[in-house]
């Protein structure tokens, strides 16, 4: 029996009051007959599905029912009707309707048969349930998820780094559907932020603009206090910069959180609205999780790169220092037979042939320079590393510069005359600096600034780390050597190519490009690294980092003395150039010195016995594809110990690492070197 409805008060249609509460409820009402067809809708079933109302009575209530899911809802009304029972809201979350433009809301519905009331229909009650707070915070975690997710995928895929950054703010200013956001990059100086990509900016600011590193920007803020900071437009609270001037921005609310590589803040990512809003922790993990893969990605970026440029570096460096080997043996000859020549009475009594033994002698002498620097560039130099007092130096030299550079450039030195210590070699020292001056000079021909200047680091700059020859980081720090011009700059294609050996954008005549190349060289065989800064017409800083030591050691008052060589020394002389062994023992015969030759070490080792009487064992390093010299050296010393060791080569100083006491003579050396050379191992203990 149908139930009776309560009187209304005196006054009062009961059709009309029940018309009225039809129209005015809140939710989506739907009278749905047998058939499945809508009779009423009431006016938020109108709004919430997206329908004029007139439109939406007599659609088949299947027109709400999205594609996906129609044969399984068909099934269900059909058993429904069979047995029709209030189903009421909350017993389901993941019911979905289709609106008129084909999109779909969350909906809750609940289901109210009225059978019981003598009508053969069904009332639907439809509730959005996208407004709810609980679900519309699950809403923006899936929203934010998916867009690192995308954004993650893209940073597997991108191998060129600028796509991530371009990409970054506007990820970021979608997700949270803010106005505005950027990403900030730290210079390596560390003194002014970059803002590297941006959306919303007004017009004529964006990429390119600089941002003080003070704690008074944001990113300033941010790097100052490592942590994420929110501002949420609260009234009279002082705001960042750069988020705009002007009355408008006083409310302004933003988030931006660091971005760090290994440890080390390197810039900041951050969001602007322009009205006053509040971030949450969902909105801070976003943005935090967006930053991270951004910095990680930049990261291995860097590394890649550095990577490439040290393998690229390396290998023209074995191709030089092999280059430099053969052609200091060819220097050798020629040097040591000019010296022969320069003694024969035929030369020395004719009036124009010393001139042309003397000429052809500094060429081989600039030759020898030449390989050198290709040597110092492929770290294959001989280093005699000991403190050096860096202040006293940077003094020296720039009282010497002060004399021979133009006068149009102003010479700045900010280093004490007492400073800190370095470990180096200190004449490849004074060569390296020399050679970043000169560059300088170049890059200033109407004159301008040259600054020296150096600082005590703790440890090598991260970018810098991967760049340092294999072994420990210095444990008492680091020295960063900086020399600073006004110069033209150099363009980023020029600046990734300057280390390169042969590279110069100097004239033909002025420059052999292996300046930069041989301070490269010298830094990363000393244990450092160096850096190079430089834009067009902002000029370029070259630093120099070597290993600390906290004090120098007082000099060997004997290393540079001269020792005679004893007439009749016994020489035993491996050297598998003829013509480079026939020089040698020419040299040797001069010194009045009884001289045995061999060309390998095979058959050097069969000779040394101690019946043999050698004194001296001199011979090359590199020795075919036999015994090297090292090893011959270390046998010979087994068999006999008072057997006294000099090395000589072409280029390799790191087959000495094992045994440093041994004396090592460059090639090509004088006769005069040769004899200094033996008379200090015979004089060593």
């Amino acid at each position: 029996m149908p139930q009776h409805l309560p009187s209304l008060p005196p006054g009062l249609d009961e059709s009309d009051v029940y018309r009225t509460l039809f129209a005015a409820y809140p939710d989506a009402l739907l009278l749905v007959d047998a058939a499945g067809t809508i009779l009423l809708a009431n006016p938020a079933a109108g709004s919430l599905l997206g329908y004029e109302l007139p439109e939406l009575v007599g659609q088949p209530v299947d027109a709400l029912v999205p594609d996906s899911i129609r044969p399984r809802h068909a099934a269900y009304r059909e058993a429904y009707g069979r047995s029709p029972h209030t189903r009421p809201m909350g017993t389901q979350m993941d019911l979905v309707a289709k609106r008129r433009d084909g999109s779909e809301v969350m909906v809750e519905i609940a289901l109210s048969p009225l059978q019981d009331q003598g009508l053969p229909y069904v009332v639907a009650a439809i509730r959005g349930i996208g407004a709810y707070p609980r679900v519309r915070q699950a809403l923006q975690r899936a929203r934010y998820s998916e867009q690192v997710a995308q954004f993650g995928r893209l940073a597997v895929d991108a191998r060129d780094p600028r796509v991530l950054v371009e990409e970054a703010p506007r990820v970021a200013a979608d997700a949270l559907q803010l106005d505005t956001a950027m990403v900030f990059l730290l210079d390596a100086e560390r003194l002014e932020f970059r803002i590297a990509a941006a959306v919303g900016l007004p017009p004529g600011s964006g990429a390119s603009q600089s941002v003080a590193n003070q704690p008074g920007t944001l990113p300033g803020f941010v790097l100052a206090h490592a942590s994420a900071v929110a501002l949420h437009g609260e009234p009279g609270r002082e705001y960042f910069e750069p988020w705009g001037s002007g009355p408008a921005e006083g409310r302004a609310s933003g988030l931006a959180v660091p971005l760090s590589d290994r440890g080390r803040i390197v810039g900041a990512l951050a969001v602007r609205a322009a009205q006053p809003q509040s971030f949450g922790e969902d909105e801070l993990r976003f943005l935090d999780s967006l930053a991270s893969l951004l910095a990680t990605s930049l990261q291995r970026a860097q590394s890649e790169e550095a990577l490439s440029h040290s393998q690229r570096l390396d290998s023209v460096g074995q191709l030089t220092g092999g280059i430099a080997h053969d052609f200091n043996n060819l220097l050798t000859v020629i040097s040591g037979n000019l010296q022969v020549l320069e003694d024969l009475p035929a030369v020395a009594g004719d009036s124009f042939a010393p001139q042309l033994v003397a000429a052809a002698s500094r060429a081989t002498r600039r030759g020898a320079e030449l390989t050198g620097k290709l040597l110092t560039f492929s770290r294959r130099q001989v280093l005699q590393p000991v403190p050096v007092d860096v202040g006293n130096m940077l003094h020296s030299l720039t009282d010497m510069l002060g004399r021979t550079l133009d006068q149009r450039i102003e010479l700045h030195l900010d280093a004490a005359r007492e400073g800190p210590c370095c470990l180096a070699d200190p004449s490849q020292l004074e060569s390296a600096v020399l050679n970043i001056a000169i560059n300088a000079r170049d890059a200033m021909p109407e004159g301008g600034a040259l600054r020296f200047s150096c600082r005590t680091l703790p440890a090598l700059p991260l970018a810098l780390q991967e760049d340092r020859e294999a072994g420990p980081a210095a444990p008492d720090g680091y020295i960063a050597i900086a020399i600073s011009d006004t110069g033209t700059g150099m363009p980023e294609a020029v600046r990734e190519r300057a280390f390169e050996p042969f590279f110069t954008t100097k004239e033909a005549g002025r420059g052999t490009g292996l300046g930069l190349s041989t301070v490269y060289g010298f830094a990363r065989q000393s244990h450092g690294a160096v850096a190079l800064d430089s834009a067009p017409g902002a000029g370029t800083t070259v630093t120099l980092y070597l290993p600390r030591v906290r004090e120098a050691e007082p000099a060997d008052e004997a290393e540079g003395a001269d020792h005679e060589v004893p007439a009749g020394l016994q020489v035993l002389l491996v050297e598998d150039d003829a013509e480079v062994r026939a020089v040698v023992q020419r040299f040797l015969a001069t010194l009045r010195c009884k001289v045995t030759t061999c060309v390998t070490a095979e058959q050097a080792l069969a000779l040394l016995e101690p019946q043999a009487g050698f004194e001296l064992l001199l011979t090359d390093i590199a020795l075919g594809a036999g015994m090297r010299g090292t090893e011959l050296a270390r046998l010979a010393r087994e068999r006999l110990p008072a057997l006294k060791v000099l090395l000589m080569s072409g280029f390799s100083s790191g087959l000495l690492d094992s045994v440093p006491d041994w004396e090592l003579l460059r090639k090509p050396y004088t006769r005069a070197e040769l004899a200094r050379a033996i008379g200090k191992v015979l004089a060593s203990a």
